[in-house]
């Protein structure tokens, strides 16, 4: 049985199937050509998505200071001092509360989850154009990847999408103990290696690096990947420091002006 790849349109082939939210018997197709794997139709979605945020990532807390740190170097580089950021499928804020306090102005979206961390700092659909938007964890949640980010760039206006997505490697799928599958969750529908993104990024006309997990497709020349790679090496946690007192962090001015306008009020834009 087949189904065609939504990035290349070439054939997948079954590769295994998996017991998803302990019940659902789903099958796992490959792409040869790019290297996508997808399940089949996931007609189970509504299910696992009780929740927005699944029970078992207990790596929440850790992976978005991780983020944080590797992306205000990078987003230096690619975008420069001016501008406004977007995170979408924000989740509870985390990282919009991190990147506000290392002097960005960022802004929160989400259709399916609560802000708890970011209150103040949701983003309106009129909220463009953004110097950069940003969406972690994202990309293996969604059936088509090319719509999305090319529905996400139009969307908010912006030439320039940063995220994260764990890669695979090699000429086979994983075998259905590699963890990223997380089949008791139910929301991975799509996993990548990184040729599927340099597909994408080709299929999009977008120019395409990748460093230390953090991936990015800009419609501007993206600067050396040797100088973004050191960006977000060891030394991101100290450049962050250096950039955090060069912008100035807005802790204190977004409690200030939320303390103005009420808590429940967002500020003026």
């Amino acid at each position: 049985m087949t189904m065609q790849c939504k990035v290349c349109h070439d054939a997948m082939h079954q590769v295994f199937s998996a017991l998803v939210l302990h019940k659902h018997k789903v099958a796992y197709y490959r792409c040869t050509t790019c290297g996508l794997i997808q399940t089949e139709k996931p007609y189970w979605l509504d299910e696992a998505y009780s929740d927005a945020i699944a029970m078992g990532d207990t790596g929440l807390v850790s992976r978005n200071i991780s983020i944080a740190l590797r992306l205000a170097p990078l987003l230096q580089l690619i975008a420069g001092r001016g501008g406004r950021y977007l995170d979408v499928a924000g989740g509870y804020g985390m990282l919009v509360r991190l990147m506000r306090d290392f002097g960005f102005d960022y802004w929160w979206y989400d259709k399916y989850c609560a802000n708890l961390l970011a209150k103040g700092f949701e983003a309106t659909g009129a909220s463009a154009p953004y110097a950069a938007v940003t969406a972690f964890e994202v990309l293996e949640h969604v059936e088509d990847p090319c719509v999305f980010i090319a529905e996400t760039m139009r969307q908010h206006g912006c030439d320039t999408l940063i995220f994260s997505t764990e890669l695979y490697v090699g000429e086979t799928a994983p075998l259905p103990t590699w963890w990223y599958y997380a089949f008791e969750g139910g929301q991975h529908i799509s996993f990548f290696q990184r040729r599927t993104l340099e597909k994408m990024a080709e299929r999009l006309s977008l120019h395409f690096a990748t460093v230390r997990g953090i991936h990015i497709m800009s419609r501007r020349r993206l600067p050396p990947v040797w100088l973004l790679t050191l960006g977000a090496s060891y030394l991101a946690p100290f450049l962050t420091v250096m950039i955090k007192r060069l912008r100035g962090s807005l802790t204190v001015s977004d409690n200030r002006a939320l303390a103005q306008k009420g808590a429940d009020a967002p500020p003026e834009k």
